[in-house]
């Protein structure tokens, strides 16, 4: 078990899109952690980031390392669950990319194997950190907006040509449901808890696209929706936030900046790391007014880890919590098959551990 004198040491399953630009750059910049090893079949694109870092050629390689704590995975969705039981059954804790796995069966299992291997294992839910996510939500506690009718959470981007990864392959775990959805979804239950029930409808509206590219879930809490929207084709007009209540409305129009911030090369941490200048807007009896930003930092996600695994704190993400996520997929998922709500699929205990 790591010490104050000995940081936790991480190794990093994957130095792909993920690995290389949200995993590793926030793991190098909390303190307490190191980037111990990256599992890679490129070393020079490791080396060219982090020269000091040691690279292994295969993920089994980097999990029977005993000097490493921590398991990343990184890697594509349809290996997230072999190589999270691989890292718990060697002894490693575990942090897995979203989605936590492809359906709720793996999700179980692997919550089975950290319990039986008395390991953590987390999952990397890192926008609740996100500076769009935590305006709005510091509007709704404060009461400006009244009781919460109508909430709506978008991710829209503007990529009309079908790129050759993985993602937007037929493959299992790909497609704009299983990448954004995760995002969208656990924000929406950190703010309101387990839906009644979920209504969505998928598509594949560009050009050649193989797997869903717009995906819109309607989640039900008695009388208050909650809309979860992401979609390829919207080149602008699109708010990451729009909430209504009895009180008052709220727009956040542009998203958090940390994304595009890792991709240009910035430092977590760096001046101006998670500022972000749109101001949400506020609407009620009294006019319109403007909020400031509240500033994002998604380093807070791996140092409450790092805080978790010294027994300082609960995880950031309990398991039950990426569960629920998975669960809300799968219902989503399967009603925009047949065409009608679902109910979430948990079990009485696992909705009493949430």
């Amino acid at each position: 078990m790591p010490t104050p004198s000995r940081p936790l040491r991480v190794g990093l399953l994957g130095y792909g899109f993920a690995g290389k630009t949200f995993h590793a750059p926030l793991v190098s910049a909390v303190e307490g952690l190191s980037l111990h090893a990256v599992a890679s079949r490129d070393a020079g694109k490791v080396h060219a980031d982090f020269p000091e870092v040691r690279v292994h050629a295969k993920p089994e390689a980097l999990i029977a390392d005993d000097a490493i704590d921590l398991v990343v995975v990184a890697t594509p969705n349809g290996t997230h669950a072999p190589l999270a039981h691989a890292a718990l059954a060697a002894g490693r804790h575990v942090v897995v990319d979203k989605p936590f796995a492809l359906d709720l069966a793996e999700a179980r299992g692997l919550i089975a194997a950290a319990e039986r291997a008395g390991r953590q294992l987390q999952v990397f839910h890192n926008r609740r950190w996100d500076s769009d996510y935590l305006t709005v939500r510091a509007a709704i506690e404060s009461g400006a907006l009244g009781r919460v009718t109508h909430f709506e959470t978008k991710i829209d981007r503007f990529r009309p040509q079908v790129r050759d990864r993985w993602r937007e392959q037929a493959v299992p775990g790909a497609g704009i449901w299983f990448d954004l959805g995760p995002h969208l979804i656990d924000q929406a239950l950190q703010l309101f808890g387990l839906p009644d029930s979920v209504f969505a409808s998928l598509a594949l509206q560009r050009d050649g696209a193989l797997t869903d590219d717009w995906a819109h879930a309607v989640l039900a809490y008695g009388e208050r929706r909650v809309l979860v929207h992401a979609g390829m084709l919207v080149a602008g007009g699109s708010a990451r936030f729009v909430v209504h209540g009895t009180a008052g409305s709220a727009v956040k129009r542009a998203a958090d900046g940390q994304e595009a911030q890792l991709l240009a090369g910035m430092r977590p941490g760096a001046p101006g790391w998670g500022e972000d200048g749109d101001a949400l807007l506020l609407y009620g009896e009294g006019g319109e007014r403007q909020v400031p930003a509240t500033p994002g930092d998604q380093r807070g996600f791996y140092a409450a880890v790092a805080a978790a695994l010294r027994g300082e704190s609960a995880p950031p993400v309990r398991p039950v919590e990426a569960l629920a996520v998975m669960a809300v997929l799968e219902a989503g998922a399967a009603s925009a098959r047949e065409g009608r709500a679902m109910p979430v699929p948990l079990t009485a205990t696992e909705r009493a551990a949430w």
